[in-house]
């Protein structure tokens, strides 16, 4: 009778089970929902032979061809070593192997300090189309994380205020800063403008 492995730890996460033994920390998925061939493609952009990828990942080239084949089961600390190379993170390398679905927003309005936002959000994206008109002024127009912000102007003239800067804006102009400092809106005219929040990559 063939032997269970055994399991010291288990917990699911949407479509996956992550779940860690004897050999170490693996996850699999219950549906076909990624696509690690994106690996190969990483690979070609940077100009590494598999050999190549193997020496520096220190992964097997025996590993790397089935995953870039979706034939193997993905180990984290594979996905780990691999993306260290690329120089992404392990989940920024499962997000780039995701089969991405569509998604739909409705948009969502509100009022601050005379400035009028139409706003849509998705999990790492923000965009907001403001109004004012001239005179009007506006501290940090929407709750922060840690992000990066940029403002382009639409119409009109607006000034952007930041610790040790100022930024004077007009038709066709944008300026992209870090969206946890200090930061004021004040339209010089009458302006429309398009704030963007992008999160922050994560790090090595």
């Amino acid at each position: 009778m063939r032997k269970a492995k055994k399991v010291l730890a288990l917990y699911k996460t949407n479509d996956n089970v992550v779940f860690k033994n004897e050999k170490g920390l693996f996850m699999e998925t219950f549906k076909t929902i990624f696509d690690f061939s994106i690996i190969r493609n990483l690979r070609k952009v940077n100009c590494y032979t598999i050999a190549e990828l193997s020496s520096k990942s220190g992964v097997s080239t025996a590993v790397i061809s089935k995953l870039e084949r979706n034939q193997t089961r993905v180990e984290l600390e594979t996905l780990y070593r691999l993306g260290k190379v690329f120089g992404i993170t392990p989940s920024e390398l499962i997000k780039l192997a995701e089969h991405k679905t569509s998604q739909v927003a409705d948009e969502s309005n509100y009022e601050s300090d005379g400035f009028f936002f139409r706003r849509v959000s998705f999990g790492n994206i923000k965009c907001m189309v403001g109004e004012a008109i001239a005179g009007k002024g506006i501290s940090r127009p929407d709750i922060h994380a840690d992000e990066y912000e940029t403002c382009w102007c639409l119409d009109g003239k607006v000034k952007i205020t930041l610790p040790n800067e100022e930024h004077v804006l007009e038709k066709g102009r944008s300026v992209q800063f870090d969206a946890v400092l200090e930061h004021t809106y004040e339209a010089l005219s009458n302006c429309r403008i398009l704030i963007i929040h992008v999160a922050k990559s994560n790090r090595f």
